[in-house]
């Protein structure tokens, strides 16, 4: 395989992650990319990650093997339709959105069902673009793989096999069941914190105390509200269905408990919090999803001049980064005083060692 041509339209983060990803495995493949962003190209190719600048859709995509969409998710159709006439036969088109009903759609209207095997990397950062792409991005997370009902057997096996090879785990689903396991589990949990939040702004006074007190379990569980606006109003166009039904189903259960409450039901408010524990606990913390994972854990220091700084020069001279440090003023889930987070698990793993040697109380 090391004389395969892939081609990809957008190189972003994670188009440029899924290249690196490939340039390690396979040093000596072709790639070629197009963006509107010509500079950032040209800095792949300083990098050796890109072999080829196209200056948009046309004849030079003839040569790929496999051509990856990595635009957002409204513009991949469109791209769908202009590659359509370039592609050689046995090509692979894949695509790496979020959603995947309004791809998959677009692609049975234009008869390309035979050539495309969707995709769906389970993984991102807060931080976007070809320059914050790295080369394991995606390495132990999901990878998702949507065939449709004419893919060929062996694009999919190849699909799985370039998961792999750049150290994702891949899982073969429908499209649609694709799209209802994500609307319960990260599309939902979205909106559910951003209208936390703004419940919260809305129901504050004006002292804002809610907001000086918001901290701990408040700031964990709403802290993908700080996720980019315009990319989830396009996550959501693109999956009002399988949303509103996991929606629906969200309220119908806070309309019960709101019931219980009101009549006393003391039962009924146990089984809620009994039942989410049991079931919360038997998710791994180590399995990566979209929901991006939270690397950081809690110090228990005595607020005295010099204690963060000494911390902290402890971590640099690991050459450990650290992505945020602050003070929980709010502890009454038993967290320590400080908190830090990561932007690595491997940092967060490195630094809990080190300061273990130097006797800090830590908890995750």
């Amino acid at each position: 395989m090391t004389d395969t041509v892939i081609g990809f339209i957008g190189l972003g983060l994670i188009g440029g992650s899924i290249a690196k990803g490939l340039k390690r495995a396979w040093p000596d493949i072709k790639i070629l990319a197009y963006m509107r962003t010509r500079s950032k190209l040209e800095l792949a190719m300083q990098d050796g990650i890109v072999d080829e600048i196209l200056d948009g859709v046309g004849e030079r995509l003839r040569i790929c093997d496999i051509i990856f969409l990595c635009t957002p998710v409204e513009y991949n159709a469109r791209y769908l339709r202009e590659i359509g006439p370039y592609l050689k036969d046995g090509a692979i088109v894949t695509d790496v959105g979020s959603t995947k009903t309004d791809i998959h759609r677009t692609v049975r209207e234009l008869g390309m069902e035979h050539c495309f095997v969707g995709g769906h990397p389970m993984a991102g950062s807060e931080k976007t673009g070809y320059e914050n792409a790295t080369d394991h991005l995606l390495e132990n997370a999901y990878y998702i793989i949507t065939s449709t009902p004419h893919s060929r057997q062996e694009d999919v096996e190849k699909m799985t096999a370039i998961a792999r090879l750049i150290g994702s785990l891949p899982i073969v689903l429908d499209y649609e069941k694709h799209d209802r396991i994500v609307a319960a589990i990260s599309h939902l949990p979205h909106i559910i914190a951003s209208s936390l939040v703004n419940l919260v702004r809305d129901c504050d006074d004006s002292e804002e105390l809610m907001k000086q007190l918001a901290a701990g379990g408040f700031k964990d569980i709403t802290r993908i509200a700080s996720s980019s606006p315009e990319m989830w109003e396009q996550i959501c166009m693109t999956n009002t269905g399988p949303i509103s039904e996991m929606l629906n189903s969200y309220i119908a259960s806070l309309q019960h408990i709101l019931k219980s409450l009101h009549q006393h039901d003391s039962h009924t408010v146990y089984e809620l919090f009994e039942q989410s524990r049991t079931y919360r606990n038997s998710i791994s913390d180590v399995s990566k999803g979209s929901v991006p994972p939270d690397y950081s854990f809690t110090v228990d220091i005595v607020d005295e001049p010099g204690s963060i700084s000494t911390l902290s020069v402890i971590l640099s001279a690991r050459g450990i980064n650290i992505k945020n440090i602050g003070i929980n003023h709010n502890r009454e889930h038993g967290e320590g005083a400080l908190r830090i987070t990561f932007y690595e698990e491997s940092a967060m793993n490195a630094a809990w060692k080190q300061l273990k040697k130097y006797n800090y109380e830590l908890i995750r």
